[in-house]
């Protein structure tokens, strides 16, 4: 009786086990990809908040403008990869770099600030950019998991019997 019930949650933590990569990658997803339209739907110039900020090198290099755009694109490209676990550590590294700079230009000045930055949606302080940048990492490190394009990609390289041999794909020899 006992074997079948640790048997029974040995087989829902193994088949539950991915959920909580593809939970992160949700939340993830949504967030990037509606900041991502927000920008790109208003038009590609700068609002003038945007434009008056100080941004770190290299992107103090480049118009607000463009730096607007940029963001915008990117966010909504690397949050639609997110979504579909496709290149997802590509996807973390550039998220990440997104909200390094959004931390240094914006966020960073105005505190740390409690949760009512939620309650008042008001977005300010540092607290969500880091909590953001820390699931990020969590994906970086781990990889999107097994609800994936990258692990389906995987899998079927995998599956396919290629190996790598000195720099040439080679079938395996049964």
């Amino acid at each position: 009786m006992n074997l079948s019930i640790f048997s029974k949650l040995r087989a829902a933590d193994s088949a539950l086990q991915p959920l909580p990569l593809f939970l992160l990658r949700l939340w993830l997803a949504q967030e990037f990809i509606y900041a991502g339209w927000v920008k790109v739907s208003g038009g590609l110039s700068a609002p003038q908040w945007f434009a008056g900020l100080d941004f770190p090198f290299p992107v103090s290099l480049f118009p607000a403008d463009l730096n607007w755009a940029l963001a915008g694109m990117t966010e909504l490209l690397l949050g639609i990869t997110l979504l579909l676990g496709l290149a997802s550590r590509v996807s973390a590294t550039g998220l990440l770099f997104i909200v390094w700079v959004a931390v240094y230009s914006v966020h960073f000045d105005l505190g740390f600030a409690g949760w009512n930055q939620i309650e008042a949606d008001e977005g300010l302080g540092f607290k969500l950019p880091l909590m953001m940048a820390i699931m990020l990492s969590a994906i970086l490190i781990n990889g999107a998991g097994r609800w994936s394009l990258d692990y389906c990609w995987q899998s079927r390289q995998q599956h396919a019997g290629l190996t790598e041999i000195s720099g040439h794909q080679t079938a395996e020899q049964p």
